[in-house]
């Protein structure tokens, strides 16, 4: 798996909406909302969706080196198996979203909320063959205050998942729609830099989004503690989020929306797959330009 991702000629796709991002995914999808009446029927409508995106066919490691999950997926099965299994059986390495979503705006940023639990999650990710973790915080204003504060929560928890020899995947983003972002990029740029000098532990992993400066984030791909920089779509459709990727050598993708934009559950079969299948050769092009 350390190989897979290391060294892999692909991209890792985004499958861990969550509970507050799920009806929209599922709107995406074609599933409105009065399809389902409470929590469980609409996480087994997006975990049927998700079922169908890593049984097709063209979801392999040979363009998608790995998946994050959400904990439900990883619960779950696929094709008969439990999806952390099925996964690594196609090549692609299994990753499971940990964070407990968003704290309320403050200097700037929204750090994570306290997770108290993160230690027997990452156990069980273990148990099940998770190769490693993502958690998100989001950076809205360029503030410094507020950006050595998501940088020094990322590391610490970091450290937590590390522990348990899982690699954590630090998600500091920033929003792609603040008037501040080039201003953020590089303070983000800074503290990154600085955390990855004083970390003592196996290489880490960054996704981030993209730099308004494209090749901003060189530093962070050459660093010799970061296995690998990933980028978010961010709110970019796919088309703009493939550009802008391709302007950046060293990062490749980590896309969510902008990898199932056109999937449509009432799709056939054939549909569904020639439809994914466009979707993950072109974001891959754009990784590995």
């Amino acid at each position: 798996m350390l190989d897979q991702i290391k060294s892999g000629q692909g991209f890792i796709a985004a499958l861990d909406q969550s509970g507050g991002s799920t009806p929209k995914a599922l709107k995406g999808y074609g599933i409105e909302a009065d399809a389902f009446a409470n929590d469980e029927e609409m996480f087994g409508l997006i975990h049927d969706m998700r079922s169908r995106i890593v049984t097709a066919p063209c979801f392999n490691g040979e363009k998608v080196i790995g998946a994050i999950l959400f904990e439900r997926t990883m619960d779950g099965e696929a094709g008969g198996k439990p999806v952390p299994a099925l996964l690594w059986e196609r090549g692609v390495v299994p990753f499971l979203k940990v964070d407990k979503g968003l704290e309320d705006e403050a200097d700037g940023v929204q750090l994570m909320k306290a997770n108290p639990g993160l230690d027997d999650l990452c156990v069980r990710a273990v148990a099940k063959g998770v190769f490693g973790t993502k958690m998100r915080s989001v950076v809205n204003l360029a503030n410094p205050a507020g950006i050595k504060a998501i940088v020094k929560q990322q590391f610490a928890e970091a450290a937590r998942i590390a522990a348990h020899g899982l690699v954590p995947i630090i998600e500091p983003e920033v929003n792609i729609k603040s008037a501040e972002r080039d201003a953020a990029d590089r303070l983000l740029l800074k503290e990154t830099l600085a955390a990855l000098d004083a970390w003592t532990g196996a290489p880490v992993m960054l996704k981030l989004s993209l730099p308004t400066e494209a090749g901003l984030f060189q530093p962070l791909v050459d660093h010799p503690k970061v296995l690998r920089v990933v980028a978010l779509s961010g709110g970019f459709a796919r088309p703009e989020a493939c550009v802008e990727l391709a302007k950046n050598p060293g990062i490749i993708a980590s896309f969510s929306r902008a990898l199932l934009e056109d999937l449509r559950h009432k799709m056939s079969d054939d549909e569904f797959n020639a439809s994914l299948g466009g979707a993950i050769s072109e974001i891959h092009a754009a990784s590995v330009a």
